[in-house]
């Protein structure tokens, strides 16, 4: 069972109360529908992946995402929604779990870039759709801009995606330019 927006923004607005996560999910989420449609996969279960990828890392931080997949199990989500956000963790909190899948590869491409998008729009305020790819490219190799994202985690992503970094940036402008975020 996939929730519809209106649900998944109920829960999402229940468990993350600070504007800049809740922006995060809708932009995770975006890009993840997108790619679903690229794909010819399902663009609702891609969405609802990444818009409620964080959904306990405000209230859980340092078992994140254990408690949202739970929950997702309790709440009979599909399976490859459980799988891409426990994939998603990777690294972090004693997550292993390698991506398998396309939905898994494109959450972790999508997750750390999101935040490299939204602090450049901090310091140069556009729409994300209007942002040009290749400032966005120099912020990634720029270390010291929004330094606690994980440029590896989007590199990783990528490769098991099958874009290049490139690629990857330009996707995502056209995404959030479709979508008007």
């Amino acid at each position: 069972m996939i929730p519809t927006r209106e649900e998944a923004q109920k829960l999402l607005f229940e468990h993350v109360k600070d504007e800049y996560q809740r922006h995060h999910a809708l932009m995770v989420g975006t890009a993840l529908g997108e790619y679903g449609k690229k794909f010819g996969e399902n663009a609702d279960l891609w969405f609802m992946t990444g818009y409620l990828h964080d959904i306990d890392f405000e209230e859980h931080p340092t078992e994140h995402p254990a408690r949202s997949l739970q929950w997702f199990k309790e709440w009979g989500y599909p399976v490859e929604l459980i799988q891409a956000v426990e994939v998603h963790a990777l690294g972090y909190n004693g997550f292993t779990t390698e991506p398998q899948s396309k939905l898994d590869a494109a959450i972790i491409a999508c997750d750390e870039v999101c935040g490299i998008f939204y602090a450049y729009s901090k310091v140069n305020p556009c729409k994300y759709g209007d942002m040009k790819a290749s400032s966005i490219l120099k912020r990634i190799r720029e270390v010291n801009f929004a330094p606690k994202i994980s440029r590896g985690d989007i590199h990783y992503g990528c490769e098991k995606l099958g874009v290049t970094i490139d690629e990857h940036v330009n996707n995502l402008i056209g995404f959030f330019k479709e979508s008007g975020i």
